[in-house]
């Protein structure tokens, strides 16, 4: 990879992981309810499925994924059910006071490993990359060597600054109302992506 394609390919993979979506809301929600230390947990799982993801994009499955329209509706109606189901919970509770004690590392690890696999954004974001920027002349796995620790140094910052400033607004909110809204906007921004998930288009159906 050449120098401005790496450039151009840094730009591409600092828009595509800066934009909001279920990572960053439940990044944001994570730093609001248990804090940034113990929120982190979650930006380590978001890189676990990154790395699975650029590993699995070199390899081509999951380009195959994504050619097969039954996998991708199958995985894109669980997907939707389980952003749909997380949001409804959080309205739920939002009222009720975050129980940070009982909420363990590894609880916090699964699902925002869960919540980075089954979105769909995820794999056209991969797929896109390595159409685009990988040079077909050049083996594979010759270019990972730049183009993991690119895209993992830049999804690992931008997701700590969500988680940070999500733990901003939990310092921030003192009042019990404020904090109680800001946590059904969040809900509400996770049953809405699930929405969009289920409604969208599958590739290869009418």
């Amino acid at each position: 990879m050449s120098l401005e394609g790496w450039i151009i390919f840094a730009l591409f993979w600092t828009v595509f992981v800066t934009t909001p979506g279920p990572n960053a809301v439940n990044c944001i929600t994570n730093g609001m309810t248990i804090g940034f230390r113990r929120a982190m947990i979650g930006v380590l799982a978001i890189l676990t499925q990154a790395t699975l993801f650029l590993i699995l994009s070199a390899l081509g499955i999951t380009a195959l994924i994504a050619a097969s329209p039954t996998a991708f509706w199958v995985a894109k109606l669980i997907g939707a059910g389980f952003l749909v189901y997380l949001g409804i919970r959080g309205w739920m509770n939002a009222t009720k006071p975050p129980k940070i004690a009982p909420v363990s590392g590894r609880s916090v690890y699964l699902r925002a490993l869960a919540i980075a696999t089954i979105n769909p954004k995820s794999v056209a974001g991969y797929l896109a990359a390595f159409s685009q920027f990988v040079q077909p002349d050049v083996p594979v796995w010759d270019q990972m060597w730049l183009i993991v620790p690119t895209a993992l140094t830049i999804t690992a910052l931008s997701y700590t600054g969500f988680t940070a400033l999500g733990a901003g607004i939990g310092k921030a909110a003192l009042g019990a109302v404020f904090n109680a809204w800001v946590r059904r906007v969040m809900a509400v921004c996770f049953i809405i992506y699930g929405v969009l998930l289920g409604a969208a288009a599958t590739p290869g159906r009418a």
